[in-house]
């Protein structure tokens, strides 16, 4: 076999989901299996190389896989032996460094969302189209299990006609006095460009964009409701992002999308993430990694009477939907798509164009709150 090496510049994986899903579950993954195999004589071998500006924290990290590393981007940026660079650094830090990845000639996969504004998330998808390189957009929860069993109840037609979608994510992120919160303290500044409709709006934009079809208006309603938290040093300080979003969203032929997003929830279900479509004849709820149904011909007939307990099993009532297959790590298969994109120009549409969607549904989602009225969602200039 040829071993075809594509060089990676990773900026951002001293942090958590940098590190143990782009490095560790997906590229060092893909190493663990010998490669990525493009045809029957080939295999492609990624090569990161990490980019930081904590040269111990890169340091420590690229000496326990055994990587090089950097803490001076420009000159990765401007070694010719790398072709790719990949960004989950914080996201005040991100188009800048992207616009100087594109500028130095390379292709660029970036984590979501790809800019804090519209404007800039459109700016860099243009200077990508312009600069002729290839360019993706980190759209992982459409590669997990649970969604991957909802699409294909949605491509055999067992929703019927679909009416709506109703979601659930969220859990209880420690304030950070008592207990260490399991999320960083930029997560929680709106000037660090956090926010929980920043981060989950691109999620749900794509997700409801590949199933369900294109969101064309939006009402929501964000919340701060933890006003104080404690920094990863112990420091109280002013939480002035939104920790809750509470949306419905419009879609294509009528379908009506209502999303829960909160930092500031005891789970209470089954999975972090759950998503219940109903259709005219069927239902599913889908998670992470779990999806039940409930066909027309089953369903139960509930009778309302509140003056006695239920007796009803109505969890059992649904049937769970089998694997029928092997799921790799929602990120990692992501990846192999996107290396693939670039080594052998192998279609692709999650590109920076998508993530401009993303961004723009953000900051309709926050206009919407700020104004306490629908907006419609429009289409996109390229």
């Amino acid at each position: 076999m040829t071993r075809r090496t594509v060089r990676i510049a990773m900026n951002g994986v001293t942090g958590r989901m940098g590190h143990r899903q782009h490095l560790v579950r997906s590229l060092l993954a893909l190493r663990d299996q010998g490669g990525l195999p493009l045809d029957a004589t080939t295999v492609l071998w990624p090569e990161p190389v990490l980019v930081g500006r904590s040269a111990p924290r890169v340091r420590a990290l690229a000496e326990r896989h055994g990587l090089s590393w950097s803490t001076d981007l420009d000159t990765v940026l401007g070694d010719d032996g790398v072709e790719v660079y990949f960004d989950a650094q914080i996201t005040a830090a991100r188009e800048a460094a992207v616009r100087r990845a594109i500028a130095a000639g390379k292709h660029v996969y970036v984590e979501k969302p790809t800019a804090t504004t519209l404007t800039g998330a459109l700016e860099l998808a243009r200077l990508a189209q312009e600069a002729g390189v290839r360019h993706g957009v980190v759209q992982d929860k459409l590669f997990l299990p649970g969604l991957r069993k909802l699409r294909r109840l949605l491509d055999s037609g067992f929703f019927g006609r679909v009416l709506s979608v109703r979601g659930e994510f969220g859990y209880w992120v420690f304030e950070g006095d008592v207990q260490p919160a399991q999320r960083p303290s930029w997560n929680y500044r709106a000037e660090d460009g956090g926010g929980i409709a920043a981060d989950m709006f691109p999620h749900w934009e794509y997700v409801l964009h590949d199933l369900f079809g294109p969101v064309r208006a939006v009402q929501a309603r964000v919340a701060t409701h933890l006003p104080r938290r404690w920094d990863e040093s112990g420091a109280p300080y002013a939480a002035t992002a939104d920790d809750a979003a509470y949306a419905l969203f419009e879609l294509d032929g009528g379908v009506l999308a209502q999303l829960n997003s909160s930092w500031a929830v005891r789970v209470h279900r089954d999975e972090l993430l759950e998503f219940q479509v109903d259709g005219t004849e069927g239902s599913a709820v889908a998670g992470l990694r779990r999806c039940r149904v409930q066909h027309r011909a089953t369903t139960p007939r509930p009778v309302w009477n509140p003056d006695v307990p239920s007796a009803e099993p109505f969890r059992d009532q649904w049937q769970e939907v089998p694997d029928n297959g092997e799921f790799a790590n929602a990120f990692q298969a992501q990846w192999e798509l996107f290396l693939r994109h670039v080594v052998t120009g192998a279609p692709w549409d999650r590109d920076l164009w998508a993530g401009a969607r993303g961004v723009q549904l953000a900051e309709l989602g926050l206009r919407s709150s700020a104004e306490g009225r629908r907006l419609a969602v429009p289409e996109l200039p390229r």
